[in-house]
């Protein structure tokens, strides 16, 4: 693992730009779908960005272009290190990260072009939906190979969460996206809906949810210098996590005939969420017991152990939301995308950062090219996820008691419009903060001289 090996993490590097572009292009989508929102008339008539074109663009974008090529760029530092052994193949490690962005380009070209399934987070054609199966399978395939050739006999539990994000999710993104019908994607009526949500729900748990937790558990104790706190605990978080979130995504569904019983298994899960949670929080926090001023001096540190604190408060709202009485008030509204927020961009997509910042200056060998630029960006992301939190939140609860007591949707709008003003002005903070992530990024990357602090 010495930096000398000619192609000694270039998948890393590659996976790490990527998440660096595709931030700036899903955010700006993101500015765009507020600034539509607050002024709908702006881009009226123009087809390739209108609302219901930019919203699907932007939330795959965000899941596929930036939070997840961040924490598998740091997994392709940080699994080999675990192993002790080099990545099995750089060059296949490259080539997906190649064919990784020529999908994400796809996704933009055909949702503009209102080529889509229809469907909530399962909006891509068959096309770009086999490759992105076939991109989650080579991934696996490179890490599985890496660890059948390590020379450390004990799998760290990060190494677990990684293997598991990349395997099931190529598993249930093919199933909640009904792969095998190219014509149609979709199945008919409840079954489809259901399946979906089975999927829907699972991107988050089963992909981003892992990822971030192996970040976390990489990061954490090397940053503080302390040993995990504790081995056992970690293993019993992974695998109530696999079994618990996986059955939770019906939660969505409790207002439609779904059979009674999937939804108390649904609201039951939801609820015992509480178990994996606690078990990866607890055993986070208490390694970094004692030191928090070597995360705060660490930029990748503060920026992880920050979205631990946003896991925290998007689970324990994700709970209480799984039950029908609070649903009645937070579903089909803003509450909702608030709590989203909170989860992809609070939760992962600070740990996403972090695991980008903590490791490039070891792929680099050099400080980042500014350590300001990083922390500013810290601020402009935790300012604008919060402020997102606060005004969205409001205005959910305005919609959700409006309609609960039979108020029409039209005569609600004009008490939110102040809300999605400030969202706007939010958004921009956030696309902000992208731009000067990704030169900041770039620069580490290729800058051999002149760091700036």
């Amino acid at each position: 693992m010495e930096e000398k090996v000619p192609l000694q993490y270039a998948t890393a590097k590659a996976f790490i730009l990527t998440s660096g572009f595709w931030m700036m292009i899903a955010t700006f989508y993101g500015l765009l779908g507020a600034t539509e929102l607050m002024a709908p008339d702006l881009t009226a008539n123009m087809g390739p960005i209108v609302f219901g074109r930019v919203r699907p663009t932007h939330i795959n974008l965000v899941l596929f272009g930036f939070v997840t090529p961040g924490l598998l760029g740091a997994a392709f530092y940080y699994i080999p290190r675990l192993l002790g052994a080099p990545l099995y193949s750089e060059r296949l490690g490259v080539f997906t990260a190649a064919a990784w962005n020529l999908f994400l380009a796809a996704l933009v070209i055909t949702l503009a072009l209102g080529m889509t399934q229809g469907r909530e987070y399962a909006e891509m054609i068959w096309p770009i939906d086999v490759a992105v199966v076939v991109a989650f399978f080579l991934v696996f395939f490179n890490f599985i190979m890496t660890v059948r050739q390590r020379t450390e006999s004990v799998l760290y539990v990060s190494v677990w969460y990684v293997l598991a994000a990349c395997i099931l999710t190529a598993c249930t993104y093919a199933l909640g996206n009904v792969i095998w019908r190219p014509d149609g994607g979709a199945l008919t009526g409840m079954p489809d809906a259901i399946l979906l949500w089975f999927y829907g729900h699972n991107v988050f748990g089963l992909l981003l949810t892992p990822l971030s937790a192996g970040v976390a558990y990489y990061v954490i104790p090397r940053a503080t210098r302390n040993p995990l706190y504790s081995h056992t605990l970690s293993l019993l978080g992974f695998w109530s996590l696999i079994v618990v979130y996986t059955h939770i995504g019906t939660h969505h569904l409790l207002q439609v005939p779904v059979p009674t019983w999937l939804k108390v298994v649904a609201i039951v899960d939801s609820v015992a969420m509480v178990i994996p949670v606690m078990a990866f929080l607890i055993n986070i926090w208490y390694t970094a017991k004692g030191k928090l001023g070597e995360i705060h001096a660490d930029i990748g540190a503060k920026f992880v152990f920050t979205g631990t604190i946003m896991y925290f408060f998007v689970s324990i709202q994700g709970s209480f939301m799984a039950l029908p009485d609070v649903q009645r008030v937070t579903h089909f509204n803003n509450w909702v995308v608030a709590h989203a927020h909170i989860g992809v961009l609070g939760f992962a997509g600070m740990i996403a950062l972090g695991g980008l910042y903590y490791t490039i200056p070891k792929l680099t060998g050099r400080p980042l090219f500014s350590r300001f630029l990083a922390d500013f960006q810290y601020w402009m992301v935790l300012i604008g996820m919060v402020g997102f939190t606060i005004v969205l939140t409001i205005a959910g609860l305005i919609q959700g008691n409006a309609w609960l007591n039979g108020e029409t949707v039209y005569r609600v709008l004009p008490e939110i419009h102040v809300y999605y003003v400030t969202r706007a002005g939010l958004g921009l903070l956030i696309f902000s903060s992208a731009v000067l992530g990704f030169y900041n990024i770039v620069r580490s990357m290729w800058s051999g001289n002149g760091a700036i602090p």
